[in-house]
């Protein structure tokens, strides 16, 4: 009954989910199970030392009556309007049907609090509803619109042909890509609020909740395909040229492994631009500035400078091509094969332009002849910073971390559209020469991002989240613009497969009042229209086994479990049965020091171990022979101390076969593969010990049996001297039963106090940066007194802040600002009486800025001191300065 007429909705609506799922007992130092008779009942439990849990496989439903096929829509786009919505109309029509149905079936559901929940839900599914059939009405008025889903459908469409047919296959010879109908409907109630800057939609944040491998990434990069088609063919020339989407993550694995995907649709985008089908006499629809794509994330990853004669460190984009032309490793670029045909990069595949000596850009090309993007074309594709800023990719991936960046890099306020000038090299604006470029018509500056996506919500919390929210004030006012007197925000959508209190992170990170989740969950959990969970009868479910030894360490559980699972997936390998999703074991480890010493039992123990295990292993029956002799070949890492060189190769290694050469018998990894592991192939995972958190677990847990005819088995690993362990043990099949309800909730608190002293004097200087050009350049920060209108940043960032939230309200936050701005005038103004000059951040010594752990913070002058600003926004681990006093007060030392 927890739950059950709570005010809070996810508790209530839990409750309402699982009112069928009972706990009918509970193990003591050991697990509980239960049988349920013919008719129903209960009526005997045991102890059960090897529990065992399903959890059934929810899939999209694909019997709804519209055209899904992306050809298809394409071509009724392109001509027949009215063809158009006949053919997505059943879509909404079907959906409104079943909500009606869902409707007559409340009065069944027992208890009044759990019959207004109900009716709640489905008052969420009538407002979407209602907005896919607004986004179908748009497509039939607005021509413009509709040519923009045209592009959507036809630059998905060739990029999955693409991607299908792998290296040596023919794309015409694939079968027509197809929409799922939650990706199209996710899309279409997207569409008014992306087109009408002013529609009431723009400001609701859409949450695309589904689980782990269901599609979600195809839904958000429809999304973003149409948002840059219809920026391009509403503006023209290079107007419609800028970022257009954000597309956000918080790990580099999820950064890359989502690169590949979008590159491939942008490749497909920029083939469109230059295809006659697309061209209106010599005007080119799409836009004369390329559709490119830009990773931006940390120099580990990829170069921060092009580098040439006046720059020849290490770190630069020529240097590193130069090593890998000598010795094939470190790329320059983080991403190993060409995104449209498969083909790896080679050696010369990489190349700064026009020359080493002056690069303004670092180009990609396939060494695969027959491909698209070789010879003459590059791949549009940027990984350098340097680059990134000047040619303003409409399509930028990032990691959360880079915008720390924001008050210590001028270039980066080219993001947000403040440029003006542009040549054949790129986009000019405040921090560049006033001679560079020439203006754009009209005087015009680009627009802002219309569309910012943030993957994996869930992970923006905690320290990382609270950090990122402040920087997110920044972020928000730099992308907004006044339209009609109207501030006019980015759209914002996010997803996750495991949500809690969605509305009020989002609240707490976007200032949007308004979440709106989708598909909106139905009363019934195994159904929401768009998804229903299938089962274990019709389609093999993911199999939860949980292990624990009172009385047994540990590591020797892991050596035993580790070795009976490879050496019996290796027999049924031998015996010609399909075993290769189980002959690869991926472990996952809570901690770095826990995967350290897993790492050598496998490496010494297991591999001894398992080379005679099939043999020397009796059983009473001779020919009950279940394991077999197996040579164990090195073990792969996944965590955050490999490079980002190593994690893809890894990555790459995962996918092959395990009989391959190059196959991977045992890979040990950390939390980096909760998200952004997307390998279909992968069905064994042993978990050593319970993760941290239920979110962690469900979707670490998902890595593995994302086959339809795969299906997963994760063999938990549990300490039964850790209390926490023992809980999850004794309740096993409990929790599993149920484990989404047992999701906590994220905590961001932008506003607490160790928080302001944290990152508020960079979100204040990142404000003054980039919204005044007269201040943009690394050399003006010395102006500050002539420009800024103190009241303009107080009101940005007080707007943004609940007075409850903040220690002292509103009184004490506009104190805080205020006391900043004047401690940078006063230092502005000292360093002009002296002849002296103040810089953003480099050098140091004459520096605004300064890092947490600069040498030189100490002996600044206090001034100065207020002005600490991280470059990362992970620099925030729970640590605490100690300081020892004696009974006085006095310091001891």
């Amino acid at each position: 009954m927890t739950g059950f007429g709570s005010d809070d909705p996810d508790a209530a609506t839990a409750d309402l989910h699982y009112r069928d799922v009972a706990e009918y007992a509970v193990g003591n130092g050991t697990s509980a199970g239960w049988t349920y008779d013919e008719d129903g009942e209960v009526r005997c439990a045991y102890t059960d030392f090897f529990p065992v849990a399903e959890v059934e496989r929810v899939e999209p439903n694909e019997e709804i009556g519209a055209t899904f096929g992306m050809e298809d829509l394409a071509t009724l786009a392109g001509s027949d309007p009215d063809a158009l919505v006949a053919a997505l109309a059943p879509l909404p029509a079907e959906y409104a049907q079943w909500i009606q149905a869902q409707t007559g079936k409340i009065g069944a559901i027992d208890g009044e609090p759990r019959r207004r929940t109900a009716e709640r839900l489905l008052d969420g599914a009538r407002r979407a509803q209602v907005r896919i059939e607004a986004g179908i009405e748009l497509l039939k008025k607005d021509k413009w619109a509709r040519l923009a889903f045209k592009a959507m459908n036809e630059a998905v469409s060739r990029a999955a042909r693409r991607r299908n047919a792998g290296r040596d296959g023919d794309p015409s010879a694939q079968k027509q890509p197809t929409w799922r109908p939650f990706q199209l409907a996710f899309i279409l109630l997207n569409l008014p609020g992306l087109k009408d800057k002013l529609h009431t939609d723009r400001e609701i944040v859409d949450l695309l909740f589904f689980p782990t491998g269901g599609g979600k990434t195809e839904a958000y990069l429809g999304l973003a395909a149409w948002t840059i088609a219809h920026r391009r063919l509403t503006a023209g020339g290079k107007l419609g040229a800028g970022v257009s989407v954000l597309m956000r993550y918080t790990l580099r694995l999820l950064t890359l492994d989502q690169l590949s995907r979008a590159a491939g649709v942008v490749c497909a985008l920029e083939l469109m631009r230059n295809d006659p089908a697309w061209m209106d006499g010599t005007r080119h629809l799409l836009g004369d500035w390329p559709i490119e794509i830009g990773l931006w994330v940390g120099s580990a990853a990829s170069p921060n400078r092009l580098g040439g004669k006046d720059n020849r460190h290490q770190d630069t984009a020529v240097q590193r091509i130069k090593r890998y032309r000598t010795s094939g490793r470190e790329a320059p670029a983080p991403i190993k094969a060409c995104p449209w045909c498969s083909t790896e990069f080679g050696r010369e595949s990489f190349a700064c332009t026009p020359s080493d000596q002056a690069p303004k850009n670092m180009e990609i090309r396939c060494s695969n002849h027959r491909c698209d993007f070789t010879g003459t074309r590059a791949l549009p594709i940027l990984t350098v910073d340097e680059a990134i800023y000047r040619r303003l990719p409409a399509f930028v991936i990032a990691t959360v971390d880079k915008f720390a960046g924001l008050p210590w890099i001028g270039e980066a306020g080219a993001f947000f559209g403040h440029v003006n000038r542009a040549d054949q090299w790129g986009f000019y604006g405040a921090n560049d020469e006033p001679r560079e470029g020439t203006p754009l018509d009209n005087g015009y500056e680009l627009d802002p991002p219309d569309l910012i996506i943030q993957d994996e919500l869930h992970l923006i919390s905690g320290p990382l989240g609270t950090v990122a929210a402040l920087y997110e004030v920044a972020l928000d006012r730099l992308a907004s613009r006044s339209v009609m007197g109207r501030s006019v925000r980015p759209k914002i959508v996010a997803s996750t497969a495991t949500v809690r209190r969605a509305s009020v992170q989002i609240k707490a990170l976007f200032d949007r009042e308004t979440t709106e989740i989708f598909p909106p969950p139905g009363p019934d959990r195994r159904d929401s229209f768009f998804a229903r969970a299938v089962p274990s009868s019709e389609r093999p479910a993911r199999l939860y086994v949980g292990l624990a030894a009172p009385g047994k360490g540990p590591k020797l559980v892991f050596l035993r479990a580790l070795t009976t699972l490879l050496a019996a997936a290796q027999n049924e390998a031998d015996i010609g049965n399909d075993a290769d999703a189980y002959l690869t074991a991926l472990g996952y480890f809570n901690a770095l020091r826990e995967l350290g010493g897993a790492r050598r039992i496998v490496e010494d123990e297991v591999r001894a171990r398992l080379a005679q295990y099939g043999s020397e292993r009796r059983r009473i029956f001779p020919a009950d022979q279940p394991f077999a002799d197996r040579r164990l070949r090195d073990v792969l890492e996944l965590t955050s101390r490999e490079s980002t060189d190593k994690v893809a190769a890894a990555k790459e290694a995962l996918g092959l076969p395990a009989n391959d050469r190059s196959g991977v018998d045992v890979a040990l990894a950390t939390n980096m593969i909760s998200v952004g592991l997307d390998i279909p192939r992968l069905g064994l995972m042993i978990m050593q010990g319970q993760p941290k958190s239920a979110s962690e677990y469900i979707q670490a847990s998902s890595r593995v049996g994302r086959a339809p005819d795969r299906p997963g088995l994760v063999v938990t690993l549990l300490n039964a001297q850790k209390p926490r362990d023992r809980l999850h043990f004794e309740r096993f099949r409990q929790f599993h039963a149920a484990f989404y309800r047992a999701v906590e909730p994220t905590s961001v608190t932008p506003w607490a106090a160790r928080a302001i002293d944290r990152a508020l004097a960079a979100v204040v200087v990142a404000c003054v940066r980039h919204l005044y050009p007269e201040l943009t350049k690394e050399q003006s920060a010395v102006n500050m007194p002539d420009y800024v209108r103190v009241e303009e940043i107080v009101s940005v960032i007080l707007s943004r802040a609940p007075a409850e939230a903040v220690v002292g309200g509103h009184r004490a936050l506009r104190q805080i600002v205020e006391d900043l701005l004047d401690r940078w005038r006063r230092i502005a103004e000292d360093r002009r009486d002296n002849a002296e000059k103040l810089y953003y951040g480099y050098p140091s010594d004459r520096a605004l800025l300064h890092q947490p752990l600069d040498p030189l913070l100490p002996q600044l002058d206090p001034e100065l001191q207020a002005f600490e600003a991280g470059r990362s926004m992970r620099d925030v681990e729970h640590a605490s300065a100690l300081k020892i006093i004696d009974n006085f007060g006095h310091t001891l030392n």
